[in-house]
């Protein structure tokens, strides 16, 4: 495969997750402030999926930076 053709399917690649992390993002949230609790008791779980969502396409953009750094 050529250099050029990595470089788009990892600019492809990277769009799509961040698109489909923000979905992801935005389910999560509406499915926790839909819940009849308070918002205090809402914020940890909030927080949390923010967390882990973001901080699995960081990880996964590092990767991919990597990935066609090294091609």
């Amino acid at each position: 495969m050529e250099n050029q053709q990595k470089q788009t399917i990892i600019l492809w690649t990277k769009r799509v997750l961040g698109l489909l992390a923000i979905l992801v993002w935005g389910y999560a949230i509406i499915t926790i402030s839909q819940s009849p609790a308070p918002f205090r008791e809402q914020v940890p779980y909030c927080m949390g999926s923010t967390m882990l969502i973001f901080g699995l396409l960081t990880m996964v953009y590092k990767g991919l930076e990597y990935w066609g750094k090294n091609t």
